[in-house]
């Protein structure tokens, strides 16, 4: 499938072909692993294909980003050793030291270090504002930012960031507005069709599913900044290598259909959180009575499988809700077939203690899976006691 005939395809058409034609020597309809550093050369600088060493290019990785590129509607895509991968090859190409990031008052905790304890002491400056209030962010842009930094919905308080506003004051203001679009995916939300510049991805969740793959990616519709994009990437080097690509590039396959499946069984789980006498608040997107969901609905194909409670009764029986659970499995990370139940104060945000970016101590959050939803309900049931 060539680049130009990616607008006449719908998302779960593109998820299957886009950058995956069959393999030209032997008709594979899935694309090899090529496990290989290096390619022989026609004569010097003759290279097949652009070929020449796997840290630059490699045709398994290729296809991922081709697809990654088609599945957001932009220009380029490249695919990363990890989602911080991606977010430090994006950070330290477009801002220099000196220059100034407004960040989110809600973001994963990873993401918080990599801004406070490593660009930080690089000469890059910082400040938070609350995303899902345009103004807060306005005000918080200075004459030197070059990034202004969101994820919609956000990890773990489930806010929601109205995309196409941030985009108004990122523009006015010569900013880059970069989404982390994990938790959406580009099959529920399309950041760059809403105005952002760049959308980054832990590829490890919702793009691989599996559980099985760790790896990142930047898609960007903009010719000049892909081009930069893809110039550091080699420059710095952490790509993602073929076999993580090819697994990436399998889990997307079914990106669409199992988003289906997330969003509706997380919705049932809202729903049944909400009318528990233990939960004192449900954060899900998908519930009227959420603050961003009229953003959400109108930006959001579906709400995700991302789900987050707080305990009426405090830290400790957070704690031991997630040590009762048995089908929803005591883990880090999301986005897994599986379902995944974590505390995020002493474990994913452990990081953001004591900043602005802090969460609740009673807050318990459910990474969704595709399972039997009846299932997930009486474990929940049973966990909360």
């Amino acid at each position: 499938m060539s680049e130009h005939e990616h607008h006449h395809y719908a998302f779960e058409t593109l998820a299957i072909h886009a950058g995956q034609e069959a393999d030209p020597q032997t008709g594979a309809v899935v694309t090899p692993i090529y496990q290989v550093s290096t390619y022989k050369q026609d004569g010097v600088g003759g290279l097949r294909g652009g070929y020449e060493y796997s840290r630059s290019a490699n045709p398994t990785r290729t296809a991922l980003e081709e697809n990654l590129a088609a599945l957001d509607g932009g220009r380029r895509g490249l695919a990363f050793a990890s989602g911080l991968a991606a977010e430090d090859t994006l950070l330290r190409t477009v801002t220099k030291p000196g220059d100034h990031i407004v960040i989110p008052n809600d973001a994963y905790g990873g993401t918080f270090r990599l801004f406070s304890k490593v660009l930080s002491r690089w000469g890059v400056e910082w400040s938070v504002a609350n995303t899902q209030d345009p103004e807060s962010v306005r005000a918080a842009v200075r004459p030197n930012t070059k990034v202004i930094w969101t994820e919609t919905p956000s990890n773990p308080l489930l806010g929601i960031a109205d995309i196409s506003a941030l985009a108004h004051i990122s523009h006015d203001t010569g900013a880059l507005l970069v989404v982390d679009n994990t938790f959406a995916s580009p099959y529920l939300q399309q950041p760059l069709a809403l105005g952002a510049d760049v959308v980054v991805y832990s590829t490890t969740k919702y793009m691989g599913g599996h559980s099985d793959v760790v790896g990142g990616a930047l898609v960007t519709d903009d010719a000049a900044l892909g081009e930069e994009l893809a110039y550091h990437q080699n420059a710095m080097g952490a790509v993602a290598g073929p076999f993580d690509s090819w697994l990436v590039m399998r889990g997307i396959k079914t990106l669409g259909v199992r988003m289906d499946r997330h969003s509706s069984n997380a919705t049932r789980i809202a729903e049944f959180l909400t009318g528990h006498p233990k939960i004192s608040q449900v954060l899900y997107p998908g519930l009227p009575e959420h603050p961003g969901h009229e953003i959400a609905a109108k930006q959001m194909r579906a709400f995700g499988g991302m789900v987050s409670f707080r305990h009426r009764d405090g830290e400790e029986a957070a704690v031991q809700v997630c040590n009762r659970a048995e089908l929803f499995t005591l883990g880090e990370s999301l986005g897994g077939v599986e379902s995944l139940i974590e505390h995020p104060g002493r474990m994913t945000h452990a990081s953001a203690a004591g900043s602005a970016l802090e969460v609740p101590s009673d807050l318990v959050r459910l990474s969704v899976g595709i399972e039997s939803v009846d299932d997930l309900l009486a474990d929940l049931q049973r966990a909360l006691g």
